[in-house]
């Protein structure tokens, strides 16, 4: 009797697992997302082994994979996904398995041989780029299907912080192209930052204005950390480091948002009516650099809350900042909210999305470049304003020292040394030469008359007439 108590639930136990979806892969449809394709369990221990997990009495405890799920895994726990593939017979490419979610941890791939072996293959933000099965800028994985028959495919992910996993299958040759489209936008947004940031290097240099250089330094984190957040610098630029691959984005995240809250304070000014506003944000700024330290240090769930909420403060204070300056009727402030709302927004999605607040989705992944396509620009429209206005300043303040401020005309002590060496080059050269002496003799009866603002409006006419008589070298 217990004999066919056991004979029956392994029956019962095969049919749950026979029941499960199985994708069925032709030419015709060469990328299929396939979030809510397989199978599920978490591993809470994060013990569990391929072998235990291909038994088939532990089918019954896979459930139903829902799309946009958002799983707490924690230190220890492991995600565990079975998937389910088959080839039509007249299907002819090959097939990658993709996780289109740069930031998770580690992602190990089981597949069996025709001998019934099971091989893995990992791939993950830990794991030095150099050695996963296809470097690029997220996992992915061949799938080595058969000919005929149903492919098993198991999949285990660890991942410390909150996080959905999205997957997609795709032919060979349609994940080549779409990664090459990938790799060209992501190219064109990263070369323009670096022209405009050697731009800005060479006319803060030129023009001695140091805000072109705080433009640079700001452009140049920002493009670190774009490429750390998108997987391209662990695909490029550190591809034998998987510590600093790990690190880079929280680490660069935070002083990305540091200098971005110095730029806009020094941009947009200070304000008499706001003045606890400036100490509160350099102090909130120049934390960033020990705040970027210790979440390299501390544990990652609490590392991840203390990054969000500096992200989270430096971008209400960059808008508030932005805000004020256009309420008091500086241009400068509107140009400043323009370029950084749009990327505000893609960060705090994206942090929302690294909490697990949201589900990961393309716009979490790339809205950040769509942001910075908006902010670059405007934002260095809004710093041509502001040096423009600088240099107008200090022209003016130069020109008080040598000219009179309502004539133009050359002011006393210069206009003794213009006629000084105006005598000894005639006493040298023996040219002829001559002083004419000019003055409004009714000035005083205008002033005393008319007020004093028509007669320096008087005196002013005087001087555009006789600039209309003599030549610029007189």
């Amino acid at each position: 009797m217990t004999v066919l108590l056991l004979a029956n639930l392994f029956l019962l136990l095969s049919g749950v697992a026979q029941a499960q979806t199985i994708t069925v892969l032709s030419d015709q449809a060469p990328t299929l997302d396939i979030s809510a394709a397989s199978t599920m369990w978490i591993d809470t221990g994060g013990t569990a082994t391929i072998a235990q997990m291909a038994d088939p009495r532990l089918a019954a405890t896979f459930t139903p994979s829902k799309p946009e799920t958002v799983y707490q895994l924690g230190h220890q726990g492991a995600l565990w996904q079975h998937y389910r593939f088959a080839k039509k017979s007249d299907a002819r490419a090959d097939w990658v398995l993709e996780f289109p979610q740069p930031l998770i941890d580690r992602i190990t791939v089981y597949q069996s041989t025709a001998a019934g072996v099971w091989t893995s293959q990992t791939a993950g933000d830990t794991v030095v780029v150099s050695k996963w099965p296809e470097p690029s800028r997220y996992a992915r994985f061949q799938l080595n299907l058969q000919e005929t028959g149903v492919h098993d495919v198991y999949v285990q992910i660890h991942n410390v912080a909150n996080i959905s996993v999205p997957v997609k299958v795709t032919s060979r040759g349609s994940a080549t192209q779409h990664l090459q489209m990938e790799y060209l936008v992501v190219g064109v947004v990263f070369g323009t930052l670096l022209l405009l940031t050697f731009t800005c290097l060479a006319q803060s240099f030129v023009y001695r204005d140091y805000a072109y250089a705080w433009y640079a330094a700001y452009a140049s984190i920002l493009t670190l950390t774009m490429a750390a957040w998108t997987g391209i610098a662990g695909h490029m630029l550190w591809n034998n480091s998987g510590i600093w691959n790990d690190l880079a984005p929280g680490c660069l995240g935070v002083l990305t948002g540091s200098t971005a809250l110095l730029f806009v304070t020094h941009l947009c000014g200070s304000s008499s009516r706001q003045k606890w506003f400036e100490p509160l944000a350099y102090a909130l700024g120049f934390a960033g650099l020990p705040i970027a330290v210790t979440y390299a240090l501390i544990e990652r769930p609490t590392a991840v809350v203390m990054i969000s909420a500096y992200l989270i403060s430096v971008a209400f204070l960059g808008i508030f900042k932005s805000a004020s300056a256009w309420w008091r009727k500086d241009i400068i402030g509107l140009w400043v909210l323009m370029a950084f709302t749009p990327l505000t927004a893609a960060t705090l999605l994206l942090v929302a999305s690294v909490m697990g607040f949201v589900p990961s989705s393309w716009l979490s992944r790339y809205g950040l470049l769509m942001g910075l396509i908006v902010e670059v620009p405007l934002l260095l429209i809004a710093l041509n304003l502001r040096s423009r206005e600088r240099h107008g300043v200090e022209a003016r303040a130069q020109a008080m020292s040598s000219q009179d401020a309502l004539t133009g005309l050359l002011t006393a002590h210069l206009f003794q040394d213009r006629l000084k060496q105006i005598v000894a080059r005639t006493e040298r050269y023996k040219e002829p030469a001559a002083v004419v002496f000019i003055e409004l003799v009714n000035y005083r009866y205008i002033k005393k008359t008319w007020g004093v603002a028509v007669a320096e409006q008087s005196l002013l006419r005087s001087v555009i007439k006789l600039r209309r008589i003599l030549r610029d070298t007189d």
